[in-house]
């Protein structure tokens, strides 16, 4: 998950959903989520109950996963997206791709009554992210606060990544520049957007997956085909959302490499759905 989220346009949520722990994490961040609630409201029994109930031999070592992932590998991957952009996004189109497909088999009761629901997600998605906004030079911290509540919650859904939501809209170098010039304001109002955006919108998310769960896969599935526009390999990089067709030769590695990684998701998510409770 940590080496997804490196990514522009990856999300995290696609390696949980093909993993099998989709739902434990979004139910843990509920649960967190809650908690917190109740000490601020200062109802310390019903927060320790909360605590009691997150499954922490699930969360912490997939926490001190994510970040060791995070400081190992987000400068090589860097290098990467520089130096081999098309081969990059390549990888990256198979395996979210693959994803979409593993993901069906988590459909409880798969019918022809959810393609209504994938197609408008996948085209709503597709659609959307072709939107660029102009960079924002002076936001106010309304504005700071709204770019983290989106861009968390962009994090815990399968195939958009709150970076690329951040390209979206104007927010990505603002927010850099102020995280690197140690804005505290600014980077503070970031953070408490993104966390009150995260336990809302987990709440919302545990909710309809407890009550309408084959729906609600089948649009986090929408929204995994929807993404692909951004890892599209041709024009080179996967902060273009333009489209193209490669050059005569050009294509054979990336297709390669794309079904390379296709396989190996394919193959992890058999493995995930095995150990998975």
């Amino acid at each position: 998950m940590g080496a997804a989220d490196v990514v522009p346009g990856v999300s995290g949520g696609t390696v949980a959903l093909v993993l099998g722990i989709y739902e434990r994490l979004v139910e843990t961040i509920h649960l967190a989520a809650t908690a917190a609630g109740s000490a601020l409201r200062g109802d310390f029994v019903a927060a320790r109950g909360r605590l009691g109930a997150i499954r922490w031999g699930f969360i912490v070592p997939l926490l001190v996963g994510i970040a060791t992932a995070i400081l190992t590998l987000a400068h090589a991957i860097e290098v990467l997206l520089e130096e081999h952009p098309v081969e990059v996004g390549a990888v990256f189109f198979g395996l979210v791709a693959a994803s979409a497909w593993v993901a069906v088999g988590y459909v409880r009761a798969p019918t022809p009554r959810l393609i209504p629901v994938v197609v408008p997600a996948a085209v709503a998605t597709f659609v959307l992210l072709g939107f660029r906004s102009g960079d924002v030079s002076d936001p106010s911290l309304a504005v700071v606060f709204g770019s983290g509540a989106l861009a968390v919650c962009a994090m815990i859904l399968p195939g958009i990544s709150g970076s690329f939501v951040l390209l979206m809209i104007g927010m990505y170098e603002y927010m850099l520049g102020a995280l690197t010039d140690r804005e505290l304001a600014v980077a503070g109002v970031f953070v408490l957007g993104g966390a009150i955006g995260l336990a809302l919108f987990s709440s919302l998310l545990d909710w309809m997956l407890h009550r309408f769960h084959d729906v609600v896969l089948a649009a986090l599935i929408g929204v995994m085909i929807g993404s692909l526009r951004v890892l599209w390999p041709w024009p080179a990089g996967t902060e273009n959302t333009a489209l193209g067709l490669p050059s005569a030769g050009e294509w054979v590695m990336p297709l390669l490499l794309a079904l390379v990684a296709g396989v190996v998701v394919v193959g992890v998510g058999l493995i995930g759905r095995r150990a998975a409770p």
